[in-house]
């Protein structure tokens, strides 16, 4: 089993699962990245006690510094601070930074020859074949937490890829999934962020209700189990208790259940190849007394189509399609857009046709901020319009 552990994004939901991993099975703490919940982070820190803890933000930094100065924790900031961290000399890195933001701290980790956990699909999504290669060179692990991918992950242990015929991601449709579209139009930021199974952060609850997180997880399983994305089905599964399933060649389906609770796939990320005892509340099959399976619905949920689409296209169309709907997503959550316009967001940003440099990191970090800006001038301008 894994002794030792950084965790990048410790105060977001799946970091503070994480740290309740790391402590039931006496795991080793080595280093914490926080962008600026800097209350929560001391916390950890004492509880924890790593070697270093890092702000991301730098406002925080020092307020932190002074907060630790009674500890032999050393405190750093910004990405030469999570660079810093990604060095340490423990066993696996896990990365729960949200969105594109995600995507160094797992180039860092890789090149130092760390295994990383993955929490971050759009360290994939950006930039999958960079990454892998990155992996590749250096002989590093990328583990999937996601409880689909871990699922797949699973199911796929012990078999070739050869013999999977199809890769079934299942979804929980979300918040939105039994409402009219009707409805969606004026949905407000508090409807898309009630959420029927999983408790998430704000970000990845919206790309649940738009449907997006769904098709980012399609990209990421077409780069973590080199698939074309027509060998993978998304499924409607509104219980959330099969987490994903692989149909084989021969026709058999093996497939993932349990209680929707991000710690096992944590867990399994963190102790792979081997099982432990978990303290999770266990699914039972005659408890549960529905499952069912539904179609998605792509004119409901146009997120779903698009990433389709740029996957398809590949290069930095994902990094096109990414970046806007990150800032669509920040404008919505501030209240500042509707709901329906982060698709509209998307769909043009698909259009963008001068795009057409060579897939580095540069040039996802270069695309990413000028479809940010692009699209934050377009919605600006189609709010005006309409209220003109």
């Amino acid at each position: 089993m894994r002794k030792s552990i950084c965790v990048l994004g410790s105060t977001g939901s799946i970091g503070v699962q994480t740290l309740k991993v790391c402590k039931n099975l006496n795991i080793k703490v080595l280093g914490l990245v926080a962008n600026k919940n800097i209350e929560l982070l001391e916390k950890q820190a004492r509880i924890f006690k790593p070697k270093i803890v890092c702000v991301n933000d730098e406002k925080f930094y020092r307020q932190l510094k002074e907060n630790l100065k009674d500890t032999s924790v050393e405190v750093v900031s910004k990405k030469e601070g999570i660079f810093k961290v990604c060095c340490l000399n423990c066993d696996i890195v896990l990365n729960a930074i949200v969105g594109v933001a995600g995507l160094l701290p797992t180039v860092f980790a890789l090149e130092n020859r760390k295994d990383v956990a993955l929490a971050n699909k759009e360290t994939l999504v950006v930039g999958g074949e960079i990454v892998k290669k990155i992996a590749k060179e250096n002989g590093s692990s990328i583990l999937p937490v996601d409880s689909e991918h871990s699922a797949i992950f699973q199911c796929i242990k012990g078999n070739s890829e050869k013999e999977v015929r199809k890769i079934i991601l299942t979804a929980s449709g979300g918040p939105f999934f039994a409402k009219p579209l009707e409805f969606l139009e004026n949905a407000t930021v508090n409807d898309a962020l009630k959420h029927p199974n999983w408790n998430m952060g704000a970000k990845i609850t919206i790309d649940s209700a738009t449907m997006m997180n769904k098709g980012l997880e399609l990209i990421e399983a077409v780069h973590l189990f080199n698939k074309s994305p027509k060998d993978i089905e998304i499924v409607i599964h509104p219980q959330s208790v099969l987490h994903s399933a692989v149909e084989f060649v021969d026709g058999a389906i093996i497939g993932q259940f349990s209680k929707p609770d991000m710690k096992i796939a944590i867990q399994y990320a963190l102790t792979y190849p081997k099982r432990v005892v978990s303290n999770i509340k266990r699914f039972s099959f005659i408890e549960q007394q529905n499952i069912s399976f539904f179609k998605p619905d792509y004119e409901k949920f146009p997120c779903l189509k698009c990433c389709e689409e740029a996957i398809e296209k590949k290069g930095l169309f994902p990094t096109i399609l990414n970046a806007a709907n990150e800032k669509a997503v920040e404008l919505f959550l501030k209240g500042k857009i509707k709901f329906l316009d982060i698709n509209k967001a998307v769909e043009k940003a698909l259009e963008i046709k001068h795009i057409n440099e060579d897939l580095t990191i540069e040039s996802i970090i270069k695309t990413d901020f000028y479809v940010k800006e692009y699209i934050h001038k377009y919605l600006e301008e189609e709010i005006m319009n309409i209220k003109k």
